[in-house]
This record gives C-alpha cells, sequence and structure tokens, in this order.
C-alpha cells in the first residue's frame, strides 16, 4: 500500500478537548473522528504534522456556515497552557504505545517509524500566542519536541495577523508581521523549526519570507487561482514557496476547494484533482503534497477519514496520474523537504546544548 505522510491534522486537539491525556480515543477507535489507529492502517497514513492549537473560547466563534468569519485574539496564558498540554498528549501516546506511534524530530526518525508499522508524528503548533516576546516558552517547547510552526492562525496575535476567512477575498488583509514576528522567524530558523504560512495573511506571507532563510512550507492551503478564498495562496506566493524550495501540502477543506466557496461536502474529486494540477504546475511536481486538515475543518464526501486515502489514490490514477507522480504527492515530497528544513541528530545536539 502506498503510505501517504499528510502535512495536517488536528487530533491532539480533539484528544486534549475529550480529557484523553494519554490519546485513548487514538489507540481504542474514534468514531465521530477521522484519524484513529486502525483507520490510519487502513488507509496508509503512515505519518504526519501532527498540529496543536487553541481554538477561540466557547460562544465567540462566528457562525461556522459563514463565508466572512474573523476571530478575535485569546489569551495567551490559556493558549501557552493548552499547548503544552497537547504536547503532553503526544509524548504520553509515544511513551505508552512506541510500537504504534512514534514522535520524529528528524527525517529518519519518520522513515524509521514507518519501517515498522508506527505512525510517524512530527509536532507542530498552529498559532504563536502561547510564545511571549521572550520566546523563552518556543524554546521549551523545541525541548518538547516541537520541529514546526505557523506564526498565527486566522486571528492576530503579538507575532502577526493570521488571515480572516473571507470569499471571494484577496489574501492581502491587514498588516504583516510585528518586530517580534520576525524575531521569532529568525528563532525558528536558528532552532531548525519549520516555518507554516498557512493562516498568515499576504503581507505577512512577505514579511516571513523576507526574514526567514530556509525552505518555508504551507502546510495546509490551496490555490487562489482557483477558488478565490483569503485562505488559499496566489500563484506568486506559491512560486516564492517553490524557489525557496518549499511545499504546499493541498488542503481538503472544502470551502477552499469548491467555486461557491462553501462548507458543503458535496464535491468530487475530479475538483480536487484540478487544484493538484495547479499546484504542481506553479510549484512543480517536487512541491506539492496533501494537507488534509483531518479533524479540523469539513472534508469531501469521499474522504470521510484516513481510512478514505487509498480511495482517493486510486482515483488520481484513474485521472491520469502516474504511478511515481502520486507516490511523490502522498510520501516523498514531504519526507524531501523534511530533509531540508530539520537537523541531523547530531546537529539538533548541538543547538539543544548551545554549541
Amino acid at each position: 500500500m502506498q503510505p501517504v505522510f499528510d502535512g495536517h491534522n488536528d487530533l491532539l486537539l480533539h484528544l486534549w478537548q475529550a480529557n484523553q491525556a494519554a490519546g485513548e480515543g487514538f489507540f481504542a477507535g474514534r468514531p465521530a473522528g477521522q484519524i484513529d489507529l486502525d483507520r490510519a492502517r487502513q488507509g496508509g497514513f503512515a505519518g504526519g504534522l501532527f498540529a496543536c492549537f487553541v481554538p477561540n473560547p466557547p460562544g465567540t466563534h462566528p457562525d461556522p456556515q459563514a463565508i466572512h468569519r474573523a476571530f478575535d485574539p485569546i489569551d495567551p496564558d490559556m493558549a501557552a497552557q493548552a499547548v503544552r498540554a497537547q504536547l503532553g498528549i503526544a509524548r504520553a501516546m509515544a511513551a505508552a504505545r512506541p510500537q504504534d506511534f512514534a514522535l520524529c524530530q528528524d527525517v529518519a526518525a519518520v522513515t524509521a517509524a514507518q519501517a515498522r508499522g508506527a505512525v510517524a508524528a512530527v509536532l507542530h503548533v498552529e498559532g504563536a500566542e502561547g510564545i511571549g516576546p521572550d520566546l523563552a516558552e518556543l524554546h521549551h517547547w523545541h525541548a518538547l519536541g516541537l520541529r514546526s510552526l505557523g506564526p498565527t492562525w486566522s486571528r492576530p496575535n503579538i507575532f502577526g495577523h493570521g488571515v480572516p476567512f473571507a470569499f471571494p477575498s484577496s489574501p492581502d488583509l491587514g498588516p504583516g508581521l510585528t518586530d517580534a514576528g520576525r524575531r521569532l522567524v529568525r528563532a525558528c530558523d536558528a532552532l531548525g523549526i519549520a516555518l507554516d504560512v498557512s493562516h498568515l495573511n499576504e503581507a505577512g506571507f512577505w514579511d516571513l519570507m523576507a526574514a526567514s532563510t530556509r525552505p518555508v512550507m504551507a502546510s495546509h492551503a490551496a490555490s487562489h487561482a482557483m477558488v478565490p478564498a483569503s485562505r488559499n495562496l496566489t500563484d506568486r506566493q506559491l512560486a516564492a514557496l517553490a524557489e525557496r524550495g518549499g511545499i504546499v501540502g493541498l488542503n481538503f477543506s472544502v470551502n477552499t476547494l469548491r467555486a461557491d466557496g462553501l462548507r458543503n461536502p458535496a464535491l468530487e474529486v475530479e475538483v480536487l484533482a484540478r487544484h493538484l494540477e495547479h499546484l504542481l504546475g506553479v510549484m512543480g511536481e517536487g512541491g506539492v503534497g496533501f494537507g488534509s486538515d483531518f479533524d479540523g475543518t469539513v472534508t469531501p464526501w469521499f474522504l470521510r477519514s484516513v481510512a478514505d486515502l487509498p480511495q482517493l489514490l486510486g482515483a488520481l490514477a484513474r485521472l491520469g496520474f502516474g504511478r511515481a507522480l502520486i507516490a511523490r504527492i502522498a510520501w516523498q515530497n514531504w519526507l524531501a523537504y523534511l530533509g531540508r528544513v530539520l537537523p541531523a541528530p547530531a546537529l539538533q545536539t548541538r543547538v539543544e546544548s548551545g554549541a
């Protein structure tokens, strides 16, 4: 079976919200969710970037069906506690069932986990609200295994402005990174933490690209030329990522793929394939992967969970995607990107020791 490495999921958020400190649902089954161990094995879901995400407090969410949605800032202390808890869940899962779930800080660990049948998790934080201006929390999270960071979600924080959800809309909504945001980017570069532009507005995107010297990713995004949603990336943004050696994971969120911008799962696989074709045309065959957003969004009817990934790959083959290209999109491109941005173990040791 073709293994799949996925650029984004929100499993840890749901385990945290369910008070499952040891990630029990992942191992026992989550009928209401999209990712668990049994379905991961059914679908060839071999690993991915596992996000720690802090939602806005209950009662402050805009209508989830609304096309235009803006979110207020959240409390930094609450955010820091929530991220630490979600990182702790992932660490507890790996400690309890290393044969089934592995925390990976470099590509060698990902390939080793896949070879022994464990789901490979690279830890990601989506939105840096829990990090203060002194960046001490960033270093703490890095020591706990964090290897990927999106400076903002779709709301403002001290580092920058996330892009609000809007359709139709340009992604050029609001100011860019703050001085603290630029310091955060440089610190991530120094620590070997991959940077994710998925929820940045356009000004923040270009500020991050100017401040970082390393390959940058969009863990879960789609094409603005195809669907003019504010969360989607323009061809100019995509080309800049490609020029830097970055990658984009195609978001399965239907409101980024549907021509009407609605959160309606009635979307055919041919539409998803056309998005892939456009991304490949701009990024090249080495610059595109999957970024499902499983457990965090409304996905197409044919992608109810990770168990359905083989059906997606089969459909792409029937639509003319070659076997080698499918393997690159599903697995190889993400591993190649991570190999460019995640330090090898010896270098990690030197960074953590200050050498």
